[in-house]
């Protein structure tokens, strides 16, 4: 399952040991994730790396994204995916 993170204008640095396969960093604040684990399990583990008290949403996506002006990179990452 795909899902966009929302961090408050946070990037979150340190994703490793998550319940996720992989994760693209959008642009500070927006990251994306690959997971197989529930959209709780995903939220948790980001709320563990963000400030406390900073906003935070998770939502699974049905789709690919479209964007323009993201980090370099993140079509051939959606693209590689492993749950693809």
């Amino acid at each position: 399952m795909l899902y966009l993170a929302a961090t408050d204008g946070h990037v979150v640095e340190d994703l490793d040991g998550g319940p996720w396969l992989d994760w693209f960093v959008l642009c500070e604040g927006l990251t994306l994730i690959d997971s197989v684990e529930s959209r709780s399990a995903v939220y948790h583990a980001v709320k563990r790396r963000i400030p406390e008290g900073a906003a935070l949403g998770v939502a699974p996506l049905a789709d690919d994204p479209k964007f323009k002006g993201m980090a370099s990179g993140a079509k051939a990452w959606l693209e590689a995916r492993p749950t693809r």
